[in-house]
């Protein structure tokens, strides 16, 4: 597949599912309009595919073109190491054609995992490959694991009128993200009937013509039309005969590299999911041009350790640097600055009341610590606190700067003027 498991199976068309979902529910209009409010009454799976292969034909034209544009042979087929410099690619019809190269760069990403005792059908019992082949959108469904893809499905899901189950061994979903920001998930998630199971267990999964019953080792049960594994991802390195190459995968599939992203053998790197965390479609294709930079003895600096993250929940979250809990159990101090978006013009007219964006300000040189936003454009908002935290600005930037009005972009000068006037308070206390 041109582009992977990002653009055919996993990034893409997850998110333009999403964008669906939000398009044809008007769910974010029905703050506006009433609770009633549908653009469409009946969403079928063809609804929602439709946008998805539109989407997902484009972007494998755009990189198919620039592959061409770029002079790059692209050969089809399953590869394997035949050894450290040669790889055979077997076409479809079982025809091996060896390459041998002085670098080489193991991309292949990941696959859901499926534990050994769940019988997948693809069907009633699906991981989240199989969200894209569903019939049909079911009326209710279990999701197993509060990770990152479990929870934007659930959303999803939940968006569309599915009536939602999560169960997660862990007390908590989300737990590298910010407390508030995840307790205000669970209450929107909650308002669409989602039903959270934290810290059970499935004990098994029982198939039936009318669906599917989820046990769980504390005795429930729980029916539902599907049931949909998160249980994490495996590298797919299984097939690539790593062994004839002087490699080794751990038990995840997943290979070991340096900085430089090498792996035991210098010749070799490996970037993306197949190396695990973060396992982000953006830090993936960075690792890629990274490896590539120095495998041709390009002048190249590291990752940047400031890195986004963007979940695409329903609201979607997304944060950059440390959360509060982090720098309190560094005993770093700082102070917090609140932008609600039900404060903001733009807020009001797009009918989000809920989204909020946090600044973590340091006391004492006024830089930003972090950055947490919840709410519609998310992903995006974030890429200002990015920049100011990049560029070692602080605080007094974005007090100062003007930004468009009315936009959701306000919503970080809002913030600095919250921190600000706190800063203040204790300023004229201890003066």
């Amino acid at each position: 597949m041109i582009g992977g498991v990002c653009i055919n199976t996993g990034t893409i068309p997850s998110k333009t599912l999403r964008e669906a979902v939000l398009y044809l529910t008007g769910l974010t209009q029905r703050d506006m309009y009433g609770q009633s409010y549908r653009l469409k009454e009946d969403i079928t799976v063809t609804d929602l595919t439709v946008r998805t292969r539109h989407v997902v034909g484009r972007e494998v034209d755009v990189i198919r073109n620039q592959l061409a544009r770029n002079r790059v042979t692209v050969l089809t087929g399953s590869g394997h190491f035949v050894d450290p410099h040669t790889v055979a690619v077997v076409d479809e019809r079982g025809n091996e054609m060896k390459v041998t190269a002085d670098k080489i760069i193991v991309a292949t990403g990941t696959r859901p995992a499926r534990p050994a005792s769940v019988q997948f059908d693809d069907q009633t019992i699906i991981d989240s490959d199989g969200i894209l082949q569903m019939d049909r959108v079911p009326d209710s469904m279990v999701v197993v694991g509060a990770g990152v893809i479990g929870i934007e499905y659930a959303s999803m899901f939940a968006a569309l009128g599915t009536k939602v189950t999560v169960v997660e061994r862990r007390e908590r979903m989300l737990d590298f993200c910010d407390l508030e920001v995840v307790e205000a998930l669970k209450y929107h998630l909650r308002d669409l009937a989602v039903t959270f199971r934290f810290g059970e267990t499935v004990a098994a999964v029982e198939k039936h013509p009318r669906g599917a019953l989820t046990i769980l080792e504390s005795g429930k049960k729980i029916p539902a039309s599907t049931v949909m594994y998160s249980a994490g991802r495996q590298g797919m390195t299984e097939n690539l005969v790593l062994s004839a190459a002087g490699l080794a995968a751990d038990d995840r599939g997943r290979i070991t590299v340096d900085e430089f992203y090498r792996t035991s053998v210098p010749h070799i790197y490996a970037v993306g999911d197949v190396i695990g965390f973060p396992s982000l479609a953006a830090t993936s294709m960075e690792q890629g041009r990274l490896a590539a930079y120095h495998a041709c003895d390009e002048p190249v600096s590291g990752m940047n350790q400031l890195q986004p993250i963007g979940i695409y929940t329903i609201p979607e979250i997304s944060f950059i640097g440390k959360t509060e809990d982090e720098l309190t159990d560094s005993l770093i101090p700082f102070e917090v600055g609140v932008s609600r978006y039900r404060e903001l013009a733009r807020g009001q007219i797009i009918g989000d009341t809920y989204g909020m964006l946090k600044l973590l300000v340091s006391p004492e040189d006024r830089s930003l610590l972090g950055v947490h936003v919840f709410g519609t454009g998310a992903t995006e908002l974030i890429h200002i606190g990015q920049a100011v935290m990049g560029c070692g600005g602080t605080i007094d930037y974005l007090v100062d700067a003007v930004f468009n009005y009315p936009t959701l972009a306000e919503s970080y000068k809002v913030a600095a003027l919250d921190a600000v006037n706190k800063l203040r308070r204790v300023a004229r206390i201890t003066d």
